[in-house]
């Protein structure tokens, strides 16, 4: 049984989804006014592995990612640039689907955008008004934070405490308008007429951050739904804020199970990637000069709530155990389909079974990766003993096989299952090259081997004949 650690009661707990055999999912999306660094792309890898995961363990997800495509940032920028908001956010949407599909995310069930859902988020804050949740200033409107009895339950902060802190970070309209120094906004008044903006029965303005996620979850997934999912900066103010508002319109639970991946951090101090630090390097560079395989399993490989620390032994790692796992598929293919006859072998076929079940007792405790993967090892190595015997078992080979392409494919790792075919020029080098060998003529055979290497094709001699593969170095 999955046991998920909810941040919200600081425990790991039966993972039970509304509907059975059925899970609801929704997982915040990034402000899209520039390309994502690869802190932002470890959550979508993260809570990507976990919905694989979850699909591996016969569960039908409806994933549903948000874009934020409307803020003061973007603002700005649009009009750096002198082009419209729209025009921005539609650039780096582009830019976001490809980077993702190049790293192997699986594409969203739903990927909203705010200002797609302008009228539902006017009808949602005017709930929260007919509820005195909220009011209106001057065309500001507000949530009263402290209104909603459970407000700094998620994130665990006292109230005097954050009290004292949002009157310090205060604006003077805010200061003027503001009921409460905890009261966060709901909706913002144009400030000038060139700015984007909507209709509305408070005046013309936009949503503010924190509704947006609110109405497009609730109104994709239902008022309680299963999972929500971030970064760890989103627990306060944004998911503290999603709860209040949210629980505060429906009356019911908003959200059953809350995840937060850790940061990407980076340099000999560890810090946080982040753009505000100018310490970030975004997918879109990386993905010119690296192995979107390599940068996805690097991600994927360590459990979600803890950090990762990016460097270049790290990245080092992750290409060296990606080529093995590659590897390694290529092996069982050679052997599977070469000339040997098939032998039993019964304790491997036990063996199978006992790693494929410890694989799933690891990944079912809170999405550990990392044991899952230390228990995926040392099957593997077993079979790659295995696979330097005379003789194989064909079929234990077959089921570990198919069980391995499943189990990667939650990491994001997918092979070449299709056969690849020679060129007659290579086949024609390649038996040449067997006959020198056969003459001891190891001159010859040498030069083949060379002239092979520099037309991509790596030679492998092995007791059970020449193999070959190509080089994806």
């Amino acid at each position: 049984m999955i046991k998920i650690f909810n941040t919200l009661t600081r425990e790991k707990e039966l993972f039970k989804p509304i509907h059975e055999n059925e899970v609801k999912m929704y997982v915040c999306g990034p402000t899209v006014y520039n390309y994502i660094h690869i802190g932002n792309a470890r959550s979508a890898v993260s809570f990507d592995t976990i919905r694989r995961y979850l699909e591996y363990r016969g569960y039908d997800v409806t994933y549903v990612s948000n874009f934020t495509d409307v803020d003061d940032k973007m603002i700005k920028q649009a009009k750096k640039e002198k082009i419209t908001v729209d025009e921005l956010a539609n650039r780096f949407i582009e830019a976001f689907m490809a980077d993702t599909k190049a790293l192997n995310i699986k594409p969203a069930t739903a990927n909203p955008r705010a200002t797609h859902m302008i009228d539902d988020i006017i009808k949602f804050i005017e709930a929260l008004v007919e509820k005195d949740y909220a009011y209106e200033v001057s065309g500001n409107v507000y949530f009263r934070a402290r209104h909603f009895k459970h407000y700094g339950e998620l994130s665990k902060q006292n109230i005097e405490q954050l009290e004292n802190g949002a009157s310090q970070h205060l604006t003077q309209e805010e200061v003027t308008t503001k009921e409460d120094p905890l009261d966060f906004v709901l909706w913002k008044p144009q400030k000038e007429a060139s700015e984007v903006a909507w209709d509305s029965p408070f005046g013309k303005g936009r949503p503010g951050w924190h509704i947006e996620c609110s109405v497009m979850s609730t109104k994709l997934l239902g008022e309680t739904f299963d999972i929500h999912g971030g970064g760890q900066d989103l627990q306060f103010p944004h998911h503290e804020n999603e709860i209040a508002q949210s629980e505060a319109k429906t009356g019911h639970k908003f959200v059953n199970y809350w995840m937060h991946n850790g940061f990407v951090t980076v340099g000999n101090q560890n810090e946080k990637m982040s753009k505000s630090a100018g310490n970030f390097v975004t997918v879109h560079d990386l993905l010119q000069g690296e192995d979107p395989t390599v940068l996805r399993f690097f991600m994927a490989s360590t459990q979600y709530r803890r950090p990762i620390h990016y460097n270049d032994d790290n990245m080092q790692e992750a290409r060296e155990r990606v080529q093995y796992f590659k590897n390694l598929y290529q092996n069982i293919d050679y052997r599977l389909n070469d000339q040997t006859s098939s032998q039993e072998n019964t304790e491997l076929a036990q063996l199978v079974n006992e790693k494929v079940a410890e694989f799933k007792a690891a990944m079912d405790d809170d999405f550990n990766v990392q044991n899952g993967l230390t228990v995926l090892y040392e099957l593997t190595r077993a079979i790659n003993q295995h696979l330097q015997e005379s003789t194989v078992d064909k079929t234990v080979l077959t089921i570990f096989k198919e069980e391995f392409i499943k189990i990667m494919t939650v990491f994001g790792v997918e092979f070449n299952q299709k056969s690849d075919n020679l060129s007659e020029e290579v086949e024609a080098l390649i038996k040449k090259r067997d006959e020198a060998r056969s003459q001891k003529d190891f001159k010859t055979s040498d030069e083949i081997r060379d002239q092979l290497k520099g037309m991509g094709i790596v030679i492998e001699d092995t007791p059970q004949g020449t193999r070959w593969k190509k080089n994806e170095s």
